[in-house]
């Protein structure tokens, strides 16, 4: 098997990074072909593989857990961190797109001209894909099956702070796939920590046909502003949940301690609590209870209104006043949340409008029509109702699993999958017609 590690001290990062990209390159002519049973079965073997090597995937992972915590990284360790558990989880999404129709080769319309041409659209590959991203060891095996099975070729970019965990996964994909009648240079790992090599990824021009970065918006603006390929931008979010006047407080509460305190560092989880002034007395009291019970608790930052109610029932050292000018636009992913006090429904859209990063907004509330002017009136990738914002994922949305949540509005918007990673291609048969 190639060799997955790079020799840091002597490497050329252009030439490195060029020589695995084209790799993948070569391996898309192969891959493109494949049935849609053999694609299938090669993702079987990589299910197997991984469960044949969770023992040293659980030991490179601790290497970078335990390098992160010494990095003081606080909660954002948990994006990074593997267990028997979340394998297995891996294991089953795996198996989960194993069994989604593939989507190569799917006839989108049809139609016969006037002169008899049979003109025919169909979804195909993109080709060689790039995703760039940070921690999340899970990405490494989402990226390479949806790429996979959709016929695409992959090179993976991850972050340093996950590098011996990549490593291991990466050759457990790379074993399966060599059980396969997909070639193993399908899967393409730059396992490198120089920064001269991610530039170089970023230049790769006629080389890798998509490059779709997935992390802090910081990663993501950076891809953005050096690529020289086309880029689905996914990811960085400051998710809002607006809690209307007619609201049931109890159901309420239960979903900001969810959206908030589940998994605080996914993109999903909830940043800013904007709630209408008339409920601000029964529904604080409540939820300041239950956030103080979190493990760690909660540390709230509220405005002057928000203050007020909270000064009686939140522990003063997890309460703090909020500060507009940074508290509305971060994306914590930390047991922190800002909240509002608003006006009306006009208001929270307003505030959503200036500061959101159209990732994932929701409303709070009884009132069916309220709810249907907030759904239709926000303009974000994902829109919810009476839901917890930790449901904007790929696998619960009936994708198997994701390669990113879009926030842009072309080609793919919100979680996207196996669709996400086609393109389309016009088939047009004719019996010797000539243009006059």
């Amino acid at each position: 098997m190639q060799s997955q590690h790079a020799a840091e001290a002597t490497l050329d990062p252009e030439r490195f990074t060029r020589d695995k990209a084209l790799a993948a390159r070569r391996a898309f002519a192969q891959t493109a072909l494949r049935s849609t049973a053999e694609k299938n079965a090669a993702l079987e073997a990589i299910a197997q593989e991984l469960e044949r090597s969770v023992e040293p995937i659980l030991a490179a992972n601790a290497m970078d857990v335990q390098a992160a915590e010494r990095a003081g990284v606080g909660p954002k360790v948990d994006r990074l961190l593997l267990t028997r558990e979340r394998i297995e989880a891996i294991c089953r999404d795996v198996r989960n797109v194993i069994a989604l129709p593939d989507p190569v080769g799917q006839e989108l319309s049809r139609s016969v001209r006037p002169n008899g041409l049979e003109v025919t659209r169909v979804r195909a590959p993109l080709g060689v894909v790039g995703i760039i991203y940070e921690s999340r060891p899970n990405v490494t095996v989402d990226a390479s099956v949806l790429c996979l099975k959709t016929g695409n070729t992959v090179v993976l970019k991850g972050g340093s702070d996950a590098i011996h965990s990549n490593r291991a996964v990466v050759e457990a994909i790379r074993r399966g796939l060599e059980r396969s009648a997909l070639p193993a240079d399908a899967v393409q790992l730059l396992d490198s920590t120089d920064r001269a090599v991610t530039a170089a990824f970023l230049g790769l021009q006629g080389v890798l046909d998509v490059i779709i970065p997935r992390g802090s918006l910081s990663l993501i603006r950076y891809t953005r502003d050096n690529a020289k390929v086309p880029v689905i931008e996914t990811g960085a979010s400051v998710v809002h949940a607006y809690v209307d006047r007619e609201v049931d407080v109890a159901q309420a509460v239960d979903l900001i301690i969810n959206a908030k305190t589940r998994r605080v560092s996914i993109c999903g989880a909830l940043d800013v609590l904007l709630v209408h002034r008339d409920v601000l007395a029964a529904l604080l009291p409540p939820l300041a209870q239950r956030l103080a019970a979190s493990e760690p608790p909660v540390e709230v930052r509220a405005d002057a209104a928000a203050l007020d109610v909270l000064r009686r029932h939140y522990p003063e050292a997890r309460l703090k006043a909020l500060d507009p000018a940074q508290d509305y636009d971060t994306e914590w992913l930390d047991y922190i949340l800002a909240i509002s006090a608003v006006d009306s429904l006009e208001a929270a859209l307003a505030h959503i409008d200036q500061h959101s990063l159209k990732h994932t907004e929701a409303i709070y509330t009884t009132n069916h029509e309220t709810a249907e002017r907030f759904l239709a009136s926000v303009d974000a990738a994902v829109v919810m109702h009476n839901a917890s914002t930790q449901f904007t994922d790929g696998a619960e949305f009936g994708l198997g699993a994701e390669i990113g949540i879009s926030t842009q509005k072309l080609h793919v918007r919100g979680p996207f999958a196996l669709e996400g990673l086609t393109s389309m291609k016009w088939l047009v048969r004719g019996t010797g017609q000539t243009r006059p």
